[in-house]
């Protein structure tokens, strides 16, 4: 049965009242979401509607007749018979009729007539002639030619065409553009949201306690001035929002947008750039200016860099577009002219390539810090995710909290989509903590590929390989504890090792990095102690150890040769890509020295995992045949299959691939 906790219904500091005053706002949301009909010209339908009349009377009236089709020759029969009586002629076209009916064979039968028409093969005035002299009773008329409107109308309409065309050109450009207009390349195309806001509060943003405080400082900012302003304080101009993708920036943003009392502008970085000179600036340029129009209020950039890059850094010469937006970019901040009332809120994830006038003080105030959750910020997020989520009662989202080290909101949000789904897919009646377990190994486990087909080397090959890096990483003091241990291939790896640290750390010992790379090569001093070869599996741990000890001698002074000296930083050059923008700043003494403390690293924690497997050789054979029979073992069966866990080191932290990154060892395909 699900908890009563989980019934869709979160306790609302603003009393009930709010629910139907929400209810009552997103319906009228709904409403002018609907695209208003637009009001049509009167003219333009007068017009269609005298052209398919047209149309229909010269197809349904003109060319319906009575009269039957005969050749001239059984024209002249009846003439010679004295049968005529009566005809007229229009240019070399003869309507008549007959005294006495005629016959006519069409499709084998005989068809009776009086009226006919038929035409003259070649003018010949002589005719009338002849009708008067056999048909002297025949009344004989003439009329003109009548006018051919299909073929005026054809070849005035390309004409009409054209000239319509130019006059929608001429009116979309007077009176200035605006959307849905011609020539609008110099609106910024900003949403405002005045009324229409999105339905999100700072409510609905968890783990992110001191960046909701700076924005909730901005929007008392807006909606007290005079409070902040009676001891001679400013009101900020910018806060720029800062983090790595999927830490909530624009969530944030929204929720300012749905607790300010102003109205807001909405526009996305990349909107500016746009293949015809000037139009960046001149975007810049209205965006503004309809902040002043609605001062106060916020204008919101998403993904910032998109236009904010530092100048200078481009190759070649000629005309930047990019850098004359950032230039009109610069001066609306904080130019000649004051944007009193205006604040700009912005968001992006490359900090590092933003220009440093946009950085300073009086433009970007603040820079607010959107970092990847904590333990409680990750059991928040939880919570507030699974609003609308029918959970059972064994759900525990401290335990999932924990579970979960260095994922993002996004990726929390997704996780617990994930477990809603899979317990749909199992026609569960709640979203049960096996499901949110096999959602969370999914996501950063990578989905179970049961359907690759190895032979019994790969698979004894990969059992010997995982049990080598369990092994070592369970024997090392300072690990994090075991969480799973599999051989079941997920995503692109053909096994896995997933240590499960028992807190954050955002601060890691030399010792620490030394015991991560001895349990990294664990499985290839495995392979070479147990089966006397080495395989193509430790490529990745391979790759993450070299990484690893060059960021450690490079970056960290970790070297006791080289001692605590920085090297290969990264150059300005924003613009020459990551492979370019590496700057030379050492010799090449120093590049072999550099080389072999590397390789120094890397062969030293090799040397202390094949002394570890080679002490414990029992334990690997024991912990590989169990992998064998079961495909996955939790931590706790490796605890029961080993005894008691060795004595570790207090404070245990998080081993993995990198500091900061997953907690995955893995063979790869």
């Amino acid at each position: 049965m699900p908890s009563d906790r989980n019934q869709n219904q979160r306790p609302d500091k603003h009393g009930a009242g709010r629910d139907d005053e929400s209810k009552r706002k997103r319906e009228e949301l709904s409403r002018k979401l609907v695209p208003p009909t637009r009001a049509r010209n009167p003219f333009i339908a007068w017009i269609l509607f005298i052209f398919l009349a047209f149309v229909a009377y010269q197809l349904f009236v003109q060319g319906r007749t009575t009269e039957t089709r005969i050749s001239f020759s059984q024209l002249r029969e009846e003439i010679l018979a004295g049968n005529l009586k009566s005809a007229v002629f229009v240019e070399r076209e003869i309507h008549g009729e007959l005294v006495m009916p005629g016959t006519v064979l069409e499709n084998g039968e005989e068809i009776s007539y009086y009226e006919f028409y038929t035409w003259m093969l070649v003018e010949d005035p002589a005719f009338v002639s002849f009708i008067e002299e056999h048909s002297p009773d025949a009344v004989l008329d003439g009329q003109p030619p009548p006018t051919n409107w299909g073929g005026v109308l054809f070849s005035v309409l390309p004409l009409a065409v054209i000239i319509a065309f130019w006059i929608f050109i001429m009116r979309s450009m007077r009176g200035g553009a605006g959307p849905g207009k011609a020539f609008s390349f110099g609106k910024s195309g900003a949403r405002l949201l005045t009324e229409d806001r999105p339905d999100v509060t700072f409510d609905d943003v968890a783990g992110l306690p001191e960046a909701k405080q700076e924005l909730e400082e901005i929007v008392e900012f807006l909606r007290e001035p005079h409070r902040f302003q009676r001891l001679g304080g400013k009101i900020p101009k910018g806060a720029l929002l800062v983090g790595e993708p999927g830490t909530g920036k624009t969530l944030l943003a929204r929720a300012v947008a749905g607790e300010a009392n102003v109205p807001f502008l909405s526009i996305s970085g990349s909107s500016f750039v746009e293949m015809f000179v000037g139009v960046g600036a001149a975007r810049v340029r209205d965006l503004f200016e309809q902040g002043k129009q609605n001062a106060p209020c916020i204008i919101f950039i998403d993904e910032l860099d998109a236009v904010g890059r530092m100048r200078g850094a481009g190759l070649g010469g000629g005309h930047d577009e990019r850098e004359q937006t950032l230039n009109q970019l610069l001066v609306e901040m904080d130019g000649f002219e004051s944007n009193d009332g205006v604040i700009l809120v912005a968001a992006t994830n490359r900090p590092d390539v933003l220009d440093p006038a946009l950085l300073r003080p009086g433009r970007f105030d603040r820079q607010i810090i959107v970092d990847r959750p904590d333990l409680q910020g990750r059991k928040g997020i939880l919570d507030v995710s699974a609003q609308g989520v029918t959970l059972g009662d064994d759900v525990d989202f401290e335990i999932v909290a924990r579970g979960t080290p260095g994922l993002s909101g996004a990726d929390l949000a997704n996780l617990v989509n994930e477990a809603a789904l899979l317990a749909a897919r199992r026609n569960k009646d709640a979203v049960s903590a096996e499901d949110f377990e096999d959602a969370k190994d999914k996501i950063m486990l990578g989905i179970e590929r049961r359907s690759v087909i190895l032979s019994d080397d790969e698979v004894r090959n990969t059992a010997y390989h995982e049990a080598g890096h369990a092994l070592v990483a369970w024997l090392t003091p300072g690990s994090a504890p075991i969480h799973k241990v599999t051989i079941i291939p997920r995503g692109r790896a053909l096994g896995l090792t997933y240590l499960l640290p028992e807190d954050d750390r955002h601060n890691y010992s030399k010792d620490y990095l030394l015991n991560t790379l001895t349990h990294l090569l664990g499985g290839r001093a495995a392979e070479e102690i147990a089966l006397k070869q080495v395989t193509i599996g430790a490529r990745s741990d391979i790759d993450t150890a070299t990484d690893l000890a060059r960021r450690m001698v490079c970056e960290w002074g970790m070297s006791d040769v080289i001692g605590p000296v920085s090297f290969g930083k990264e150059d300005r050059h924003v613009f020459l890509g990551r492979d370019m923008g590496v700057a030379k700043d050492h010799s090449e003494a120093t590049a072999v020295l550099i080389d072999q403390e590397i390789r120094s690293l890397v062969e030293a924690a090799v040397g202390r995992a094949r002394e570890l497997l080679t002490d414990n050789l029992d334990k690997l054979h024991l912990l590989a045949d169990a992998l064998l029979k079961r495909e996955t073992l939790t931590g706790a069966e490796l605890d029961e299959l080993f005894g008691k866990t060795p004595e570790a080191e207090p404070g245990r932290a998080t081993s993995g691939d990198d500091p900061g990154s997953d907690n995955v060892n893995s063979s790869p395909e």
